[in-house]
């Protein structure tokens, strides 16, 4: 019985190691295409100057940052400037805005559901619904995946959609139109709302408006619809500033709001309960000196709660700063150029190692890796052709 079960074991082992050498010697893209636990599916959304036709979509190799195209050049899915995404919660899903002014023959501009293909990337519309305004330029959903919220630049509103089961969207449930000006009148001589963003505690969601200087607050209520206004309303920023788009500390004790018209990053402590701010700090996303024009575009916490990125179109760069733990304050750290021109768009992956930007007038997206310790950007070495990009998400494959 001893020699039967020594045998036995023998011819596992054997078996064993075959099996390794078999799998040592398969072809390094055929280990590739299964994917390992850190890789993710990179959709970026575009401008549908020729020749972009919608999203595209690439494979991101989390240990390295490479990139490929899934599919011959990379297209998941064709549909009228997709000039922001967001991913559903379950990762099945993926939104967009479609910004126009004109749909289905009236001034508003559209949201498109789609369903995502984990294998391959590609993108089945689900279903198209009237944004309720025209230019809509954001949309973010909130941490139960039941509702969507979006912002209408051209309009100067926002409206909140029901999320259904099956990833389809119902038609606006909340709408608020904002209104007044502020003090540049060649910008700001009415509302336009700009950004909605989601609390960390799912709560509340705040809507930046360029042309008012205001930051809304509006309560995250499904018995309304899913959108109700807060007490106070809004918190006023800097006049003449422009405030574009904001980022949360992940912790949600602060709050950092990009001025695209001044070029300044705004800190307010976060008020959780009841939802508002109050301004702590302002800085410059520009190097001392700088005499050209620029516009900031998009902001961004690091998943660590440590530092913070935002964007410049002008001085074409991306600007580093060190969150302080306790103060919530920034100190700038650093600049580095996005290699490209007009970085409208980036975004940090979900495990904080990489950043993407979306260069949107020389057609290129650009990766850098994270240093881990100081926040600072250097390039990865890998640079991909991407006409007009604007966002960029990730999804789990």
């Amino acid at each position: 019985m001893r020699k039967i079960l020594l045998r036995a074991f023998g011819l596992f082992v054997l078996a064993a190691a075959a099996a390794a050498s078999l799998a040592a010697q398969a072809p390094t893209s055929a280990r590739a295409t299964a994917g390992g636990p850190d890789d993710w599916i990179m959709y970026v959304g575009t401008y549908t100057r020729a020749p972009s036709k919608g999203i595209y979509a690439y494979r991101v190799q989390g240990a390295t940052g490479a990139i490929t195209p899934m599919g011959s050049d990379g297209l998941a899915g064709e549909t009228e400037n997709p000039s922001f995404l967001a991913v559903h919660p379950n990762q099945r899903f993926l939104y967009a805005v479609n910004e126009v002014s004109r749909y289905e023959g009236r001034d508003a501009g559209s949201v498109s559901a789609f369903s995502i293909d984990r294998a391959t990337g590609a993108l089945t519309l689900l279903n198209r619904v009237s944004s309720r305004g025209g230019g809509p330029c954001h949309l973010s959903i909130d941490g139960s995946g039941k509702w969507l919220f979006a912002a209408n630049y051209g309009a100067g509103s926002v409206a909140a959609f029901p999320v259904h089961d099956d990833g389809t969207l119902g038609e606006a449930s909340a709408f608020f139109q904002h209104a007044g000006a502020s003090v540049n009148k060649a910008r700001q001589s009415g509302p336009h709302a700009h950004e909605t963003v989601v609390s960390p505690d799912n709560k509340f969601v705040l809507a930046a408006d360029l042309g008012l200087d205001k930051v809304f607050t509006y309560r995250l209520d499904p018995a309304a619809g899913g959108l109700a206004p807060g007490e106070p309303p809004f918190t006023a920023v800097a006049p003449g500033s422009g405030p574009r788009h904001l980022a949360f500390r992940p912790d949600g004790a602060f709050v950092y709001v990009l001025s695209e018209m001044l070029s300044t990053v705004a800190a307010f402590r976060y008020d959780a309960g009841r939802g508002t701010l109050a301004q702590i700090q302002t800085l410059s996303t520009l190097p001392d000196g700088f005499a050209g024009d620029n516009s900031g575009a998009e902001i961004a916490t690091h998943p660590s709660g440590k530092f913070l990125y935002a964007s410049n179109r002008g001085d074409d760069s991306i600007a580093t700063f060190r969150i302080d733990a306790a103060q919530g304050t920034l100190t700038a750290t650093g600049r580095v150029s996005t290699q490209g021109k007009t970085p409208r768009g980036f975004a940090i992956d979900p495990s904080g190692r990489f950043l993407a930007a979306a260069n949107q007038n020389s057609g290129t997206l650009v990766i850098f890796r994270i240093d881990q310790a100081t926040g600072g950007l250097t390039p990865a070495g890998t640079t991909v052709q991407v006409p007009s990009p604007v966002s960029v998400v990730f999804a789990k494959r």
